[in-house]
Parts: structure tokens; sequence; C-alpha cells
């Protein structure tokens, strides 16, 4: 018999946790300080920032400051105490979700505590053993971690890939069939690592020729896509062909918590069958009374939205002018590839930080295949146009330094601290 440490420690790392013994507090798990925004400080120096999902710069807008300042003072942290549907309903709650649903256009709308938490429940509540689910091939990891939930069959489609989606349609439907179940897909209205959009228009339309529920992870769609930021669904103006739609508070609101919207009977299914939320306790009054400010903000300030996306279109258009590939993304993330091992991710992020007072975040093997780099940038509503410019700049000066392979002749720093 193997003891479970003793299995565990020879491989306490894993396979981005083995970097851990130089990378631990500044290229993994560092420390940024100062107010929520673009000019954040990190280990002790002003940094312009683009690794914030603060889409809309409400993270330290004054209002929504206010708003979470009063909702703590009325209310406390610990309010309401226990589950929602034991002893932590309370007005607030129900009003933030009936204006949720009224924004997005579903008849109804449940608060989640956690998003990632949220659509891992969402799929153990619709599916039975009997159920087929096809899905994106980059769904996020949340989806993914849904799905080994899933005592049924699964297929995967490839990535936005309609001829791919209809042959595992086909494949799902006539396996469901034979089962008595029915078919789930799953797809995301803005993947994350890309910046693309699902293809939603094209999937609703293939609901003509197959029968299917569909489920729309739109977590960086929600307040950056369609009508006053409204979703990838009111992008496409195809809102009523998505069956279940799940947001997030973490990117455009810049909070905690999420929300999942639907026909109303369906709404009223999760509320008493989700066990996340029937044995977790209720979203904190601040939250909620916070989250109410910040749609409230959204609703009511297109402004914002307009400016997102003028940073967005700058920084784009800035970086294929100067030769940049930035790939399919059609939203505010924007992903910078590049060609490099660890120790050319790690000496660019070092060059960056140190030299050049620039911050965001770099994703390098094992999340991408081996020699490939994407520098992540979020334009955020609070950024500049004189932060696009210096951000064009330093990118052209470290790119040719890792194509001419200084950053490949350079020792890894050994950065850790905290361990």
């Amino acid at each position: 018999m193997v003891d479970i440490f003793t299995r565990l420690e020879k491989n306490a790392g894993g396979p981005i946790g083995q970097y851990m013994k130089y990378a631990h507090g500044y290229f993994t798990f560092p420390k940024l300080e100062g107010d929520l925004g673009p000019h954040m400080v990190f280990r002790g120096k002003k940094m312009l920032n683009w690794s914030l999902n603060n889409y809309l710069g409400l993270a330290n807008h004054p209002e929504v400051r206010e708003a979470d300042a009063k909702g703590a003072a009325d209310f406390g942290m610990a309010a309401p105490m226990g589950a929602r549907m034991m002893s932590g309903q309370t007005k607030y709650h129900e009003q933030l979700e009936r204006e949720l649903s009224e924004f997005v256009g579903k008849d109804d709308a449940f608060l989640l505590n956690f998003g990632y938490q949220g659509m891992v429940s969402i799929i153990d509540c619709l599916l039975t053993p009997r159920d087929v689910v096809v899905y994106d091939a980059e769904s996020h990891a949340c989806i993914i971690d849904g799905l080994r939930m899933h005592k049924g069959k699964r297929f995967v489609y490839g990535h936005n890939d309609m001829d791919s989606l209809r042959l595992q349609l086909r494949h799902a439907t006539d396996l469901a069939e034979s089962l008595g179940g029915g078919v789930l897909v799953i797809t995301e209205g803005v993947f994350g690592m890309k910046g693309d959009l699902g293809k939603l228009d094209e999937i609703v339309a293939l609901k003509s020729e197959f029968s299917f529920r569909l489920l729309v992870d739109d977590a960086h769609g929600f307040g950056t896509m369609g009508t006053n930021g409204r979703g990838t669904a009111d992008h496409f103006g195809v809102s009523d062909g998505i069956d279940v739609l799940f947001n997030t508070f973490a990117k455009s609101m810049a909070g905690i918590g999420a929300f999942v919207c639907g026909p109303k009977w369906l709404v009223n299914l999760f509320r008493y069958n989700m066990r996340s939320q029937i044995y977790a306790k209720s979203l904190p009054m601040p939250m909620v009374i916070g989250a109410l400010k910040r749609l409230e903000l959204i609703r009511n300030h297109p402004e914002l939205k307009d400016k997102l996306w003028e940073i967005t279109n700058a920084l784009q258009s800035g970086l294929k002018e100067n030769g940049f590939e930035i790939g399919v993304t059609k939203s505010p993330v924007t992903p910078v590839y590049m060609k490099g091992g660890i120790s050319e991710a790690t000496n660019l992020v070092y060059d960056l930080r140190e030299n050049h007072g620039l911050f965001c975040s770099i994703v390098a093997y094992p999340v991408i295949p081996k020699g490939e780099l994407i520098l992540r940038v979020i334009p955020t509503a609070v950024h500049t146009l004189e932060d696009v410019e210096y951000t064009l700049k330093v990118f052209k000066t470290v790119r040719d330094k890792l194509e001419s392979g200084v950053y490949s002749k350079m020792e890894i720093p050994n950065m850790a601290e905290g361990l």
C-alpha cells in the first residue's frame, strides 16, 4: 500500500507548481497593491497593469466603492446567515435576480455564490446518466470539471467548428435516442484565452436540424458585448435560442458571484436542486448591494462600454499594424502570440516588469503547447490611449529581444518569496 502523502509529496508541484521554487510570489501568485486599476504597485514599483478583467473599470468606481461600503456598514459581512432556502433569503437578493433577468432578456435568474462552482453545479443539476453532452473543445475548466461529474456520455467538437459539431450531434442524437435521454450543447459566448466568440447564431440555427438544449457560459461577454453589454447572445440577436444562460460577476461586474438565467420553471428547479447553493451560505449582503449598483451603472452608462471598445480597438489595431499576431479575437480579450519556452517566458516577464514597468499575464506550457507563448492583455475602460502607445513601444522592444535569442541565453531569475 502507498501512503497518500508520500505519493503527493513526490510530485507536490504538479505540472505548473514544479516551478514554484523560483516563481512563487513573482511569476505565480504575485501581489499587486494599490487601488484596482491600470496603474498599480508590484514589489514597490509602479506598473502599467493589463492583467485585470475589470473591463468597465467598475472595480474602483467611486459609486461602487460607496455602495460596497454602505452595504457593509448597514448589514455587516455576515448577513444574511444561512442558505437561501432556509434563512438567507432577502428582498435584495430577489431584486438583484429580477433586475439581472430583465437586463439579459430572460424570464428569471438565480444568484450563485461563485462562478466556477456555479457552472459545475448547473451541469450536475441539468443532466441524468441517460443524457448526452456535446461541448466545445476549448470550454473553460469549470465546464470540464462539471462534465467530469456527469455519469453519462459526452462528445467534444472542434473549437468553433460547425461541421464537427454537426457530426457530434448526429452521434449524440443516436445515442440519446437509444438511452431514452436528451442532448445538451455547451459553449461559451466569449472564449477567455483566444478572445473569439462562440458561434451562437450558427449553433442556434442547428436546432432546425437537431433536437438539443443549449447552455452558454458568457462570463466574458456580459458587460462587453451586445446592446448596453447585455451579452454575446444579444450581439448575435439569438437570445431566445439560448436555453440556459450563465454569467459571472468576476469580470465586468468587478465582484464575486454569478447568476444563471432561463425559463422561470427551470430557474425554480435550480433554486430547489442546486446542491452548491442549497448547502451554502447565502451571498453576503454587501456583495448583493454592490452588485445592484454595478448593474445600474452598466445599464445606465453605455459610455463605459464605448470607452472599453475605444481602448480595445486602439490596442488591437496597433498590435496588428506593428506585425504582432493576435489571432481571431473579436472581444476585448487580446492574446499576443509569440514563440519560446519556459526560460524565454520567465525572462521576458522579468524584463517587462523590472525594466519597463509593465504587468500582464503570460501563458506558456503546460497550459498551451510547448514552444508557444501568449501575452494575455486585457484592456479596460479606465486605460488611456497613452497606455496603449507605451505598451506597443515596449512590446516591440521585448519582441526584438525574444527573436534575437537574448532571453534564451539568460539564466532564469529566482524571484520566489514566501515559501
